[in-house]
């Protein structure tokens, strides 16, 4: 279940929605014609196939009804080359309807000449591959045959009742969908359309109408609007006398909605765009829309009034309720993402979807298009320590976690039916790449066990997923698929859902009678499984509920599957013998149940002819049906039980009008069938007649019989047969061995108890084995094999675990946390659970179950916290720790650093966080021209540059899941100059202290800076400080040209400092920050004391520096020391101190970390003291050495602005 999408499997059924209400849809081959011909079907109208994209899928059955059909190719826009077309037809199950369909091409034709012989009639003698001819007669020249085994051909050209229609006017259309509106209806509707595949879009559409079965149709473009262009027909599934059309939105949004069957129209404007729909299964009237932009709309006036249900919900994951699973059936079951991009599991009422009206069944959140719900099942995916995990909800109880053998670690998974209260699924387990395994279920679906091995799987046209399994109609528990064996493909049959399986045989002799010398198991018969390569077109393989024991398939005698060679096969005993019927593809429909079997070959050329079989296809004679040979381009039977009167699409040529030839096959019949012309048949496998746990015989019309069959009349009876080891499975948790015994696997504990299990209750034992869902067997061994009630023995507590309930190690500050408690082994009822948060809280509960949905908790602080939770009863105990990562959300980075240095210096860059407790983080620096991050736990470091010129430093915070990141950008100068501005006081007034407004108004103090003094703008940075008053740091740097001559000289950054200082002190230096509002730029004021000495001789200042320093520093040592009796001054000093950090960037934390043995501890206050008067001291000598050294170092340096010699 990677993803949940639409899903592998039961391909017997994808054509059902072709057919589906007796709706076929046409277009050009090989091109979709966007989303003209190609609408993005929604799972509803997917019938359960083997096509799905990667990801953990499903069939889209249950609370679905086909609301569009798959597009079908067919006619091309300019002309097709002998082989792009070919016939292939497939009788929909459980509708009612036959489709036929252009597909791939057969592999061996016969030349133009030859084809053009036949449609005309000549050479009509001449047999098949040289098969018997008109009842079995042998051909001169050939040796005998066996009459009784061989294909019979009758060759003499008969002629079935047909008239042809031609749609005038509509031969530039290139696309065409179809409606039989069935349930003895003469109703057929035909839209067909124009689509440019220049411009991307329908330009003409034609509606027609027939209410004689096809015999003459009527255009209905004035009841619709003449200038209305139609786009999709919809038909209601429970109602098919509700019609509706879509228009073409890019000229307009509007519905026309017809009660009769299409004879007349009402126009409805929308305000959205259909992207699909989706009827209800039982209430004809109700809709949901899936509009464009990803909102769900809902309509229970068949499309009259729509409401927003929500937004933001996934394509194709929107379902109606389950009767029977859910009371409510105006229910709707949808996934729904959140703007930050997650998905979630909702449910709410279709006219009542309100914020507070909805429900979340499945706590937190799942993967993306994951939601499935079909019949009484819910199944979504949440991937947790990059493993998919895989929840189930049966008749919408609580979720369960889906268990497949410990070590199946599967990375794809694809329900494919949920049949009879069963789930089988599909999965690509860790080791797998092209094939998967088949797994079925308990009732609940959460125990799987195997059922078979590396099923062959391909990709399809659309990327989909195919998987080489077929369900076959009309049978419970019968299956097809292609097994890959040592890069062999085999075809295996089972009856008893996957219980068994066996090779298929291959038939005994080939279509002229000659013996077949093929040995089980190294040579059988394999088939086709596919519905189509093309998911808009129907495919090779075909079986039906009323004809149950009928399959006919392409495949091919070997020891392998092979795409070459390939014929046609029919069995009519339920798959255990098969016969050859023609050697070449062909494409077969069922008519009247199963009564006739017509046949038209694979070709790219006109037909004029096709096969019928009175006798389940060991006979078969030649009809034409009509005059004139006819490209054929689909074919839709009347939907019903009976399905005698059959529609062939088609064109005479590549620019004729659309050609319409209504065939009858009543005409055939002289009579319906009576009770003397059927006899019984037993449903069977190798000759074993218990399947499933029951014998069933059917009746059968007689092979000699000519008669109209009707309505469908079932199985005669069945009889229960008693239980032996073949109708039970191993149960969870066992394999089956060679000697057919379930044993454990290495990784199954058979001893350990269920975590409800209690001293004094009773747990079912399993015995190793379980019986097969839906197996009807009595007595016999069901009592041995049975799980057996045990009473609950008293046991220690064993394996405990304590997770929280997403998997996950981290919580948020503030928000409930839910930890679960998880056992393996112990008295649940009589166990004392001990937990503690690791934050001075602890809870006790009494027994386990009261922990069943999770223990909540909220924590206050950041940090990482120590839960230990321990588990005591009477036999003994058990303990567990979670170390849990709470954090806070991360809103800010401010990465703090000087504006500009000098080279060789070291920096300090800091990341500033907002909030500044966040809990664990990770900062990773860029630099210089470093290519490789430098990966630090603190939130500062320190560096050098060693060269001039412009750096970027980048930090990047990382907290949990969000990560945040700063860029600055750093000055590297030998020398440069400072001085600090200050602005007249209105400034105050209009600093938001934001950085994009003191980055803006840098950019016009410099303006206004270069336009008093006519100074270049490259020797000025501007860099406007945090905090009010507003002050900004003006740099005067030495720029270079590019070439690197012209560089100014030490003297010229003074000059050009006296100039700016001069400019400022005359007030020439303003800018208007808004009409009316004049700000002026000053240096900052001079204090008394002489700031820089420019003589010679520096040791007497330097030594006054240092003993100033000192001075100061003691100050304000003594003031600390006795702060306690002047508490405005402390707070003076802290404010001054949180102020002058924000502006300047401030030293690592190691510099600011005192250092304490452990054996000087004291008292609490008193440490406090002591580290912070030590600190005081330490800090207090080291800036005053430091400033001595870089006095005597360069004596162009001052302690207070205004101007710094750098």
């Amino acid at each position: 279940m990677g993803k949940v999408g639409a899903g592998g499997g039961s391909q017997a059924r994808l054509s059902a929605l072709l057919a589906g209400a007796g709706l076929l849809v046409l277009c050009a081959p090989g091109v979709c014609g966007g989303g003209s011909c190609c609408p993005p079907p929604h799972p509803s109208s997917a019938p359960r196939s083997a096509s799905t994209p990667r990801g953990f899928s499903h069939q889209g059955r249950s609370g679905r009804a086909p609301a569009t059909p798959l597009p079908l190719v067919v006619r091309p826009p300019f002309s097709v080359a002998p082989g792009d077309r070919a016939l292939s037809l497939e009788r929909a199950r459980g509708t009612g309807a036959s489709v036929a369909v252009a597909a791939r091409s057969g592999r061996r034709r016969r030349s133009g000449a030859d084809q053009e012989k036949a449609e005309r009639g000549e050479g009509a003698s001449r047999s098949p591959r040289g098969v018997l001819r008109d009842g079995g007669q042998q051909e001169p020249g050939t040796r005998e045959r066996d009459p009784d085994k061989a294909t019979r051909f009758r060759m003499e050209e008969l002629r079935l009742t047909s008239t042809t229609f031609a749609l005038t006017g509509d031969s530039a259309h290139n696309q065409a969908m179809v409606h039989w509106s069935g349930h003895n209806s003469s109703v057929i509707l035909i839209l067909t359309k124009l689509y440019d595949y220049n411009l991307g879009s329908i330009t003409e559409s034609s509606l027609w109408r027939s209410t004689d079965y096809g015999t003459t149709y009527e255009k209905l473009n004035d009841k619709v609007g003449l200038k209305t262009i139609l786009s999709y027909l919809y038909v209601c599934p429970t109602n098919k006398r509700k019609i509706m059309l879509l228009t073409d939105p890019e000229i307009e949004s509007s519905l026309l909605i017809s009660s009769d069957e299409g004879a007349t129209y009402q126009k409805y404007r929308l305000n959205f765009y259909i992207q699909s729909l989706l009827f209800h299964p039982k209430q004809e009237d109700w809709i949901l829309a899936y509009s464009q932009d990803q909102k769900l709309y809902s309509s229970a006036e068949f499309g009259r009034r729509w409401q927003l249900i929500q937004e933001g919900v996934v394509p194709n994951r929107f379902y109606w309720s389950v009767m029977g699973s859910n009371k409510e059936p105006d229910l709707v079951h949808l996934e729904a993402r959140t703007v930050d991009g997650h998905s979630h599991y909702l449910t709410c009422r279709m006219q009542n979807c309100t914020e507070a009206n909805r429900n979340q069944p499945f706590p937190g959140y799942i993967d993306p298009d994951s939601l499935i719900v079909q019949d009484h099942y819910v199944f979504v995916q949440l991937t947790s320590g990059g493993r998919p995990h895989y929840y189930v909800s049966y008749r919408r109880n609580a979720f369960a976690q889906m268990k497949l053998p410990k070590y199946a670690l599967p990375k794809d998974m694809h329900v494919i039916s949920t049949d009879e209260n069963q789930v089988f699924a599909a999965v690509q387990e860790w080791n797998q790449n092209d094939t998967y395994n088949l797994y079925i279920s308990d009732t609940r679906g959460v125990y799987f066990t195997l059922a078979l091995e590396n099923v062959q799987s391909s990709r399809g046209p659309e990327g989909n997923i195919m998987i080489d399994l077929y369900e076959v109609a009309g049978i419970k528990g019968m299956f097809l698929a292609n097994k890959k064996i040592d890069n062999q493909v085999k075809t295996f049959i089972t009856y008893n859902k996957g219980r068994d399986w066996r090779l298929l045989q291959a038939p005994d002799t080939d279509l002229r009678g000659d013996p077949v010398h093929c040995l089980l198991p190294y040579c059988s018969l394999h088939l086709h499984l596919k519905v189509s390569e093309n998911p808009y077109t129907s495919g090779i393989i075909a079986s039906k509920d009323t004809a149950p024991s009928i399959i006919v398939a392409s495949g091919n005698i070997g020891s392998e599957l092979s795409d070459t060679d390939i014929s046609m096969f029919v069995s009519s005993d339920a798959g255990n013998t098969w016969r050859q019927i023609f050697e070449e593809e062909h494409s077969v429909l069922y008519l009247d149940q199963g009564g006739v079997l017509v046949a038209m070959k694979h070709t790219s050329l006109p037909i004029r002819h096709l096969w019928l079989s009175f006798d389940e296809g060991r006979s078969w004679s030649k009809y034409s049906f009509t005059s004139i040979p006819l490209f054929v381009d689909g074919v839709l039977g009347e939907p019903g039980e009976e399905t005698l009167i059959m529609t062939v699409f088609g064109h005479f040529s590549h620019r004729s009008e659309w050609q319409l030839v209504k065939v009858d096959y009543k005409s055939i019949f002289d009579r319906r069938c009576a009770e003397e012309d059927y006899r019984p048949w037993q449903l069977h496998s190798q000759g074993e007649a218990c399947i499933m746990g029951a014998k069933r015989i059917y009746k059968k019309r007689k092979s000699e019989r000519k008669c109209m069959q009707g309505k469908y009349a079932g199985a005669m009876e069945s009889e229960p047969c008693v239980c032996t080891e073949a109708d039970f499975d191993c149960d969870y948790g066992y394999e089956r061995h060679s000697n057919g015994q379930c044993l454990p696997a290495f990784w199954f504990n058979p001893s350990s108890l269920s975590k409800d299990c209690s001293l004094g209750q009773s747990y079912l034992n399993s015995t190793g084995y379980r019986k097969v869902v839906s197996n009807n067997c009595t007595d016999g061994v069901r009592e041995q094999y049975t799980a057996k009630p045990q009473k609950c023995p008293g046991k220690a507590p064993r394996g405990l675990r304590i997770v929280t309930a997403d998997g996950k190690l981290t919580a948020e500050q503030g928000h409930n946390v839910t930890l679960m408690v998880q056992l393996e082994e112990g008295d649940v009822q009589r166990t004392l659970i001990q937990v503690d948060f690791g934050d001075g809280i602890a809870v006790s509960y009494v027994n386990l179950s009261s922990t069943e949905d999770g223990i909540k908790h909220v924590y206050q602080n950041v940090g990482i916290f120590r839960v230990t939770v321990q588990v005591d009863n009477s036999l003994g105990s058990d303990s567990a720790v979670l170390y849990l990562h709470v954090t806070c959300p991360l809103e800010h980075v401010h990465l703090s650093l000087p504006f500009v240095t000098t080279k060789n210096k070291e920096v300090n860059a800091t990341a500033v966080l907002w909030p500044s407790q966040v809990g664990t983080l990770t900062y990773v620096w860029w630099y210089g021209n470093n290519t490789e991050p430098l990966i630090t736990l603190e939130g500062s470091i320190s560096f050098r540059f060693t060269s001039e010129g412009m750096n970027t430093i980048t930090v990047q915070v990382s907290a949990g899941n969000a990560i945040l990141q700063d860029t600055k950008t750093i000055a590297v100068y030998e020398e440069f100059r400072s001085l600090r501005l200050s602005f007249s006081p209105n400034l105050d007034d209009y600093n938001p202290d934001i950085p994009e407004w003191r980055r803006d108004i840098g950019r016009v103090i410099k303006k206004s800076l270069v336009e008093a003094t006519g100074v270049p703008g490259q020797h000025i940075l501007v860099a406007v400080l945090p905090g009010l008053p507003t002050t900004a740091e003006l740099f005067v740097l030495p720029y270079q040209d590019p070439a690197g001559e012209n560089k100014r000289s030490t003297d010229d950054l003074e000059q050009i400092s006296e100039l700016l200082i001069h400019k400022l002190n005359q007030n020439s230096v303003h800018f208007e920050l808004k009409p009316g509002v004049r700000v002026f730029v000053h240096a900052a004021h001079l204090t008394a004391a002489p700031l820089v000495d420019l003589t010679p001789t520096h040791s007497g200042s330097a030594m006054l520096m240092l003993l100033s320093v000192v001075f100061v520093g003691l100050a304000v040592f003594v003031i600390y020391k006795f702060k306690r009796k002047i508490p405005g001054i402390n707070v003076y000093a802290q404010m001054q101190n949180e102020k002058e950090q924000e502006m300047i960037s401030p030293v690592s934390h190691s510099e600011s970390r005192p250092n304490v043995p452990q054996t000087e501890l004291r008292r609490p206050g008193q440490l406090i003291d002591e580290k912070v008067e030590s600190q005081l001291i330490a800090e207090i000598f080291r800036e005053a050495r430091q400033t001595y050294e870089a006095t005597i170092a360069d004596p162009f340096l001052c302690l207070v602005p205004p101007v710094c010699w750098r």
